[in-house]
């Protein structure tokens, strides 16, 4: 009977040219998806409390700042804009002595909220060229912005330099129309980013192997 049924998907096979599911039915494939199914429940419930950690932390800086710098919460974390006229000098990487204050509240609240989180620091510029102030280009400006605030958060803010990484965009991630003055105005800023530890592409990725062990496809 067994060889009667085999013959018969052969030649099915072979007359429509499809593919055949085969499905898992042994123990340990069982047990591989269970596993991969506790994983998917477990890192939901761990992403659900760093939720809750970032919003705390996002309060907390809305307390210190009153509105001095930009808070955004999103899939890339706790993203905190600082505008390059709180930071900088027209043209300068040179830290103005006024943001010392701004940045030891957020380190404050990063050494106090946030002690196992990788940070990045982003510079960011308008579209101007570069005239009078020595710099090759805009991405250099902005990578020497973002490495002087790297140098600020980790001599003065005492965090672990291991957790920072920095980059210089220049004017290539613009967030408003570089056309009009309050658009540049804009795009000039450094970004502070808190970075998740379970971003929603690891549960993701795991649901996706969880339903491939589902399946085999036979071809």
């Amino acid at each position: 009977m067994k060889r009667i049924i085999m013959l018969l998907l052969v030649a099915a096979f072979i007359t429509t040219g499809c593919a055949i599911n085969i499905y898992k039915k042994n123990p340990k494939d069982k047990e591989k998806i269970e596993e991969l199914s506790s994983e998917v429940e477990r890192l939901a419930e761990l992403r659900e409390q760093e939720k809750k950690q970032f919003e705390d932390m996002k309060n907390e800086l809305e307390k210190k700042l009153k509105g001095r710098v930009g808070l955004d919460l999103g899939e890339r974390g706790l993203v905190i804009t600082l505008a390059n006229n709180i930071l900088f000098d027209s043209g300068k990487a040179k830290i103005k002595k006024e943001a010392y204050p701004i940045l030891d509240d957020i380190t404050g609240v990063i050494n106090d909220k946030a002690i196992s989180k990788n940070i990045g620091v982003e510079g960011h510029t308008d579209n101007e060229p570069i005239k009078y102030s020595g710099w090759k280009s805009n991405r250099e400006l902005s990578t020497a912005r973002a490495n002087n605030v790297y140098h600020y958060l980790v001599e003065k803010g005492r965090i672990d330099p291991a957790r920072l990484m920095t980059i210089g965009y220049g004017e290539f991630r613009a967030v408003a129309d570089n056309s009009t003055p309050e658009g540049r105005a804009k795009n000039r800023r450094v970004e502070i980013v808190i970075l998740p530890q379970y971003p929603r592409k690891d549960i993701e990725d795991i649901e996706k192997e969880e339903e491939t062990e589902e399946v085999i496809p036979v071809k």
